[in-house]
């Protein structure tokens, strides 16, 4: 999808075509570009900039904060055009997917009708445009996607690719960064034809253990399958404060709704995790994560929030600028689970209590938006009228 976020927003704005439009956090903090129209990119203005930096580029910048459930819910819609011609369909994130035709092909025509269909669809019923990279492999279909990006539709036959992949920045392959390029130019490597004319001998020498792969996809080689359905490893959420907090207090009610957030998330999902982890960022950028396995898995915020104070405990004082707690280990809900050999009634009770009034508050969350309904320590503290003799 075509700059995704800023799209949506776009479609909701119409009065805003034309004008370079982010989606981002808020300038007077510490605010980070999510999304970028293309407008936008033409000052320079990219996602995971800081607002800042973003504004300075571009003071007519008009900036929206971010609405992830409607990005969600527009990104469902295109997934569910996707598997109208497909069952083998990988998500990479909300506006990106892989899917393997080979098999459909007798039903709707080939890769090149079918690419063509789901645009037309897409544009039809979401009023959103995304650029399409057909290849007899995963890393020349991305690639072939963002080659002719905004609105593009790029064929990458396997006899061309040689050709194709030759002029490039060696940072178009998979898993080369700024780092890595610039250790690739120190070997004399910086386009993909460059590292495609070493013999295989030459590159491991040269590359190290990373010498096969990254060889094979120089070479336009790529084994890997489209996976439709990747379990999820983990599940969290963190957040980059406007102002350092060292009030631990402050941190331990931060803390407390991450917990419930991710709760609520991984009870969406129908999912439970037994490990809980905790990450910090000090004001100087120093990063310490601390975790703990739970004897049994949950989705329930006060059980995860019981274990992440006590890490959050754990964590050496100081001003953070970030804070942040995931859950991993994750299972289905539908798993069985051990049962203790002689439980504690009242603990077994507390449990069940716990599910119940989780189950009844997500209905209403689910009716009237999840971030009104919370615990009440997260509701700022109603200000006082003044009197009329103070």
């Amino acid at each position: 999808m075509d700059a995704f976020y800023a799209s949506v927003e776009l479609l909701r704005r119409p009065e805003l075509a034309g004008r370079p439009v982010a989606v981002g956090g808020a300038p007077e903090g510490r605010g980070v570009i999510a999304a970028a129209s293309y407008a936008a990119r033409a000052f320079g203005v990219r996602s995971a900039q800081s607002t800042a930096e973003a504004l300075r580029l571009c003071p007519e910048l008009v900036l929206i904060p971010p609405d992830f459930e409607r990005y969600a819910a527009v990104s469902r819609q295109v997934m569910a055009i996707f598997k109208r011609y497909t069952p083998l369909v990988e998500p990479l994130s909300l506006d990106e997917a892989f899917l393997d035709v080979s098999g459909c092909e007798r039903l709707f025509g080939g890769s090149v009708e079918i690419g063509r269909r789901i645009r037309a669809e897409i544009l039809s019923e979401t009023g959103l445009v995304a650029s399409v990279g057909i290849a007899p492999n995963k890393f020349l279909a991305k690639l072939a996607s963002g080659l002719d990006k905004p609105d593009g539709f790029r064929v990458i036959r396997g006899e061309e690719a040689q050709a194709v992949l030759a002029p490039l920045s060696v940072q178009h392959l998979f898993g080369v960064g700024e780092r890595t390029a610039k250790r690739l130019a120190e070997l004399g490597l910086r386009t993909i034809g460059e590292l495609a004319a070493l013999t295989p001998e030459q590159a491991r020498q040269r590359l190290g253990p990373s010498a096969g792969y990254l060889h094979d996809l120089a070479l336009g080689r790529d084994s890997r399958r489209v996976v439709p359905q990747r379990p999820e490893k983990s599940h969290g959420i963190e957040r980059t404060f406007p102002d350092d907090i060292e009030d631990r207090a402050e941190l331990r009610r931060r803390l407390l709704g991450y917990c419930e957030e991710v709760a609520y998330d991984l009870r969406s999902r129908g999912l439970r995790g037994r490990t809980v982890t905790v990450k910090a960022r000090f004001w100087n950028f120093q990063t310490v994560t601390r975790s703990r396995t739970l004897a049994q898995a949950t989705n329930l915020g006060p059980r995860l929030f019981a274990a992440a104070r006590e890490l959050l405990e754990r964590v050496p004082a100081g001003p953070l600028r970030l804070l942040g707690v995931a859950v991993s280990s994750l299972e289905d809900v539908r798993q069985p689970v051990q049962a203790e050999l002689f439980p504690a009634e009242e603990t077994d009770a507390g449990e069940q209590r716990q599910q119940q009034l989780a189950a009844g508050l997500d209905r209403i969350r689910r009716k009237y938006g999840k971030s009104l309904v919370k615990p009440g320590l997260l509701f700022d503290p109603p200000r006082r009228a003044p009197r009329r003799n103070d």
